[in-house]
């Protein structure tokens, strides 16, 4: 099966915080048989974080390092934001307490792909409306 991971959920695998995944999301992540996608907006988020000094990893020396470990360590397919994705994302209204553009992007793109979002953000299952298959990783 295909999963898409929030920007979270990648920043908890790199920097080894497993107790920060529930054992559902961990089997998830651990089973060879899933495909597990990563939003080049998060990607974008992740280098963003990495060069203001906001995560610390000792397996990236650098922002470029990301794409590489990414995937060639993880094996994780990093999937690009395309046209369709803007289209889904125009049609999704922001809904009350959560505005995040760079959230909602990684939603529409979930959406459009149809592919379950992995995330510790709660605020994620307010799109359940439009159809999003949506795994919560809670804390």
């Amino acid at each position: 099966m295909r999963y898409l991971i929030d920007t979270n959920i990648l920043l908890f695998y790199a920097s080894d915080d497993f107790d920060s995944l529930t054992s559902d999301v961990l089997q998830i992540l651990d089973d060879y048989e899933n495909r597990i996608y990563v939003s080049s907006e998060s990607v974008k988020e992740a280098i963003h974080l990495f060069q203001n000094n906001r995560i610390k990893t000792k397996k990236w020396k650098s922002a470029r390092d990301i794409f590489s470990f990414i995937e060639n360590d993880w094996g994780i397919t990093i999937d690009y934001i395309q046209k369709e994705h803007l289209y889904t994302f125009a049609g999704l209204e922001t809904v009350s307490g959560h505005n995040d553009p760079a959230d909602r992007l990684i939603i529409a793109q979930a959406i459009t792909e149809k592919m379950p979002l992995i995330s510790s953000d709660h605020k994620f299952e307010l799109y359940r409306e439009y159809h999003l298959d949506f795994i919560y990783n809670k804390r």
